[in-house]
This record gives structure tokens, sequence and C-alpha cells, in this order.
């Protein structure tokens, strides 16, 4: 059993937890409330862009949904005429430096979500640990919009819209602090921020939007061939996903009738050849960001599945509609 998996069993299983975490997790509370105090009191200034910045993140550890959401975004002010750019951390990259993405990037620097949203989505995307120098870049690049993918507790960037993303099965976990608990700031955070997303699940909060994660087809790494996902319903593939939740993306593909033998893999793990072969010739499926590492060693039986954001009737336009509006408010006041 590995590191994550254990704390992933204690987060998700476990009434509680081992009484050894509580007191790590009053530290982590006490620390990080103390910093978002510092800048919420302005006794810490943060740095402001001179565009407006725009939030996706999470309120919890792991894999929400946050990067689909992030391209739905930037897709949709790309379409009303802005020049939207990204900024994300790179993480599970080894470059320390802040830096532009660029398509022929290796995942092993840049880490797999960067090269995936500068290739799904067009635009500039800089990444860093220093984010508020790495949206100066896209600034210099002539983006007008930044769109922080994760970010929501890097309180260094200023924004003008919070969006929090919000798995809706696994929810808050055991409602624990790290390491505790996934939470990274308890859900009173919610009630700050300009707009909660939930993802999937039936766990709905007052005021969310609904969002669904939908997936059509599948992509061969090789050849690029595109193939219907409806039709491997009914038969046996095995699938990797080296995600924050992999069996979302199990249950997904099983939801399209297909037979799922699942291998879940860390976040963000570097993959090798080994682990996307199973010593058969049945198809092996995985997810777009563990595809963006597969490219040199993947064979003829490897695809990837993309994914999109859609949301209920009416819901996407809410969302669109509070974005624009915190947007448009800086605009007017710059």
């Amino acid at each position: 059993m590995t590191v994550e998996s254990w704390f992933n069993r204690i987060w998700y299983e476990r009434a509680a937890p081992p009484w050894w975490l509580v007191p790590l997790s009053l530290v982590y509370g006490a620390v990080s409330g103390a910093r978002r105090f510092l800048y919420v009191r302005r006794l810490r200034r943060p740095t402001r862009m001179p565009c407006p910045v725009v939030v996706v993140g999470n309120v919890t550890v792991g894999g929400t949904g946050k990067t689909p959401l992030v391209i739905w975004l930037v897709q949709h002010l790309a379409e009303r005429g802005y020049r939207p750019g990204i900024v994300t951390r790179g993480y599970g990259g080894s470059s320390s430096v802040v830096r532009r993405i660029d398509l022929a990037d290796d995942p092993v620097l840049v880490g797999d979500e960067s090269l995936l949203l500068a290739r799904r989505t067009g635009a500039p995307v800089a990444v860093g640990r220093d984010r508020p120098a790495a949206a100066q870049l896209l600034v210099s690049a002539g983006c007008d919009v930044i769109v922080s993918d994760d970010g929501l507790q890097h309180y260094a960037l200023a924004r003008d819209c919070e969006i929090v993303v919000i798995d809706g099965d696994r929810r808050f976990g055991n409602g624990w602090l790290l390491p505790a608990g996934p939470l990274r700031e308890t859900p009173t955070r919610l009630k700050v921020a300009d707009a909660v997303v939930v993802n999937g699940g039936r766990a709905l909060l007052a005021g969310a939007l609904s969002m669904r994660l939908e997936a059509k087809t599948a992509v061969a790494l090789v050849a690029g061939t595109v193939q219907p996902l409806s039709h491997l319903a009914g038969r046996r593939v095995h699938a990797i996903a080296g995600i924050g939740n992999p069996e979302r993306f199990f249950n997904m593909l099983r939801a399209r009738g297909i037979e799922v033998l699942g291998r879940a893999l860390p976040d963000h793990a570097r993959l090798t050849a080994g682990d996307i072969e199973f010593g058969d010739d049945e198809p092996v499926l995985m997810t777009e960001k563990d595809a963006v590492k597969c490219a040199a060693f993947a064979g003829g039986r490897h695809w990837y599945v993309p994914v999109t954001a859609s949301f209920d009737s009416g819901e996407a336009g809410s969302l669109l509609e509070t974005i624009l509006d915190r947007i448009q408010r800086r605009d007017h006041t710059a």
C-alpha cells in the first residue's frame, strides 16, 4: 500500500483519524489560518496584476475536476474576445523556475497538467511556485485575463474571482484538516467564494452549481485515431488513472457499458512502459493527463479518453455570468 492510498483510506473510509494525526492538523490549521488572516487584514500585501485574475481551486487535497473546468472557462472567455492565459504550479514537474510552456516540453520537467492545459486550450500557460511572477509572464505575452488552475490558498496572487470545485462523491472526507483529513481549509471558506461547483455525485450544496465530466471518445496515442466509446461497450479493457480520484475515471467508463480492469496510480505518477502493459491484447484506456507522459513508449493498443466539463441546464450561463461580472467590475475600476 502506498502512502497516498493509506491516507485516502483514513480520509475517506474512516470516521475518525488516528489520534496522533490530530495535533498535526491543529498545527496546520493554526498556521494556514494565520497566513490567510495576514492577507485578509492587509498585513501582507498580495501582488495585484494589471488584468483580472480568476482562481479555480478547491479546499481539499487531490483532484476535484478543476482542470476540465479551467479548460471550459478559458475556451468560453476566448469565444467572447478575451485573451486568457493560465497560471499553474506545474505540480509533478522538476523545473524550479518560472517559465512559459512550450508544446514540445517534457512533462517530467513542467508537469502533466500544465502541458495538457496548453494543448487543449491553445492559450499561453506559465508554471512556477511564484504565481505572481508566472502571471506576469502571461501579462507580458498579451493576456488580458489570468486563470489560475488551483491556487485558492496562494494568497500572494490577488484575485478578482474565486471558484471552488468540490468532488461530489468524496466531498470533505472525514472533515479534518491536513494531515488527519483531506481539507486544506474548512468548508466555511466556501462562504466567501464567488461560485461553488460540485463535480458529479449527489452531494448538492445550497447555492452550488452542478458539473459533470463527459467522455464520448477515445483517441489512439500513436495514430491519433478517434473512436466513440460506444464501440467499446461490452468489451473488457484495462484502464489506468494517475489522478486524485481514479475511481471516478473507472466508473465513467463502466457507465458506458465497458468492462473495466482498473489500475489506480498515485496522482501525477511518472509512468513507465511497465505501467501501461498488461501482457495481453486488450485495449488500454487512460486519462488525458496520463497520456501526455506516455507518448514515447505507447503502442497501438493505447488510447486516452478526453473529458469535457458540462453543466445542468442554465447553470453554465449562471457561472459564466458571475465570472464575467467580476472581470468587468475589475475592468471598470482599473
